[in-house]
């Protein structure tokens, strides 16, 4: 018997049918998913079989050492994953060290590794921390570079684009920010890599929509967690969170109240309930068939743009701000009208996904220097960037993920002395954002 690597598959040439495999007609072998290579070892081993290994073609590498000394609950992470058989999810808050964790790992397996992460940001904070810490240079596969080492750094649409030809030169996988591991798309990344040890890291472990189930499959379920209470006060800022009630203004109010009723009235009327995301997509999809879903999705979505950005809520900013005059405050939204709004009329520096790199860049490096007191963003600070310390948070508008809430609340919790951390929500009363603010919390609980 003999197993080989071909385009994000092991062929299996033999005459015996082993599990997770089936017969591939055109090349009149039996094949599986990369992501089966270490199964299909296990097994053979297990079995007694004789058989021929030419599946991995690992990159020449370097000895990987590096001085990293963990934390109690780094070094309880790390090996909590090598207990797991060195395959799992880490989840640690955000500004917790999860990548010193990961680089840990990669000198401890001393293998050729893959870095998969969500943006080019992210990549190159990896490319310039794996310099520091382990003396390499990584190559770098993204952003129009395409240059294989055997330490890489890549991000997830490059790695999916590649995933074919290399997914058997690399004996370690790291998937930052994992939660977006298990999409319809990026989940062939695992499937076409065969690496037989595999390690994930994110703030936010469960999805929305239910898919974190599929990372039991792809690299293996949770195997480690510390929530942003358990690190509170040694590891990671104290920290307070104060939510702020603001009326809408009278129009405000009134049209809110109109349109979120003819909301209700339709789900009413039609014996709706939306008790999940699913429920919720289910409604978009009538609403192409049926103008009455329509009508009510357009003005629920009315009603929630009035209580996201009611006028009460700029007003009471400039209060927070007032009281806050010494500190570095990071101001979050959801819709970037808001942003501009704020921006214009505060004179605070504003970050949205139209900024250019270089932009970015020199605002949050004046923000860190403090010639910069405040920014205002709306979701794409959330995750994949390197922001400096910041010790108030104000939370304008957002939705009741609690992944979001999670990422902006750590935004504001790097150790520094002395320190304690205050985030705060405006939320409109009267209005479904009250709920909208309870889903997002139970993040912390």
């Amino acid at each position: 018997m003999e197993l080989a690597f071909s385009r994000g598959t092991i062929i299996i040439r033999g005459d015996i049918r082993i599990p997770n495999s089936t017969w591939d007609e055109r090349s009149r072998t039996f094949r599986s998913v990369a992501l089966n290579y270490r199964d299909i070892i296990d097994y053979l081993k297990v079995s007694g079989m004789d058989f021929k290994d030419n599946v991995l073609d690992l990159i020449p590498c370097p000895d990987l050492r590096t001085g990293v000394v963990l934390r109690d609950y780094q070094q309880q992470a790390l090996e909590a994953w090598e207990a797991g058989g060195r395959r799992g999810v880490i989840v640690l808050p955000t500004g917790s060290g999860k990548t010193f964790i990961g680089i840990k790992a990669i000198s401890l397996l001393n293998t050729p590794a893959i870095v998969v992460a969500p943006t080019i940001d992210l990549m190159n904070q990896w490319r310039a921390r794996l310099k520091e810490e382990l003396k390499v240079d990584a190559g770098v596969l993204g952003g129009g570079e395409q240059e294989i080492k055997a330490i890489t750094v890549s991000t997830y649409d490059s790695a999916y684009i590649h995933a074919e030809r290399l997914g058997n030169r690399f004996g370690f996988m790291i998937f930052d920010e994992v939660h977006h591991l298990p999409a319809e798309g990026y989940r062939h990344i695992a499937e076409m890599f065969a690496s037989p040890f595999r390690m994930g890291l994110t703030a936010t472990y469960e999805r929305e929509d239910g898919l974190h189930t599929e990372l039991n499959r792809l690299i293996g379920g949770k195997i480690f967690e510390k929530k942003v209470s358990e690190l509170a006060g040694e590891h990671l800022s104290p920290y307070r969170i104060e939510k702020i009630t603001v009326d809408l203004i009278r129009e405000e109010q009134e049209e809110y109240n109109l349109k979120q009723g003819i909301f209700s009235d339709y789900l009413r009327k039609n014996n709706l309930s939306l008790r999940n995301p699913a429920d919720f997509q289910r409604l978009v999809i009538r609403s192409g068939r049926d103008p009455g879903a329509r009508e009510a999705l357009l003005a629920r979505n009315t009603a929630r743009d009035i209580a996201f950005n009611s006028a009460s809520k700029v007003g009471k900013l400039a209060g927070i701000l007032k009281n806050h005059k010494e500190g570095k405050v990071f101001i979050f939204t959801e819709h970037n009208k808001l942003v501009h709004r704020i921006s214009k009329e505060f004179l605070i520096p504003a970050i949205t996904y139209r900024t250019a790199g270089k932009e970015r860049s020199e605002i949050l490096e004046r923000f860190k220097s403090g010639i910069y007191k405040a920014v205002v963003t709306s979701k794409v600070l959330d995750e994949g960037i390197d922001v400096p310390d910041a010790d108030v948070g104000i939370i304008i508008s957002g939705t009741g993920s609690e992944r979001a809430f999670v990422q902006r609340l750590g935004r504001i919790l790097r150790k520094k002395k002395g320190k304690e951390a205050i985030l705060y929500e405006l939320v409109s009363a009267d209005t479904s954002e009250i709920n909208t603010a309870k889903r997002r919390a139970r993040a912390l609980r």
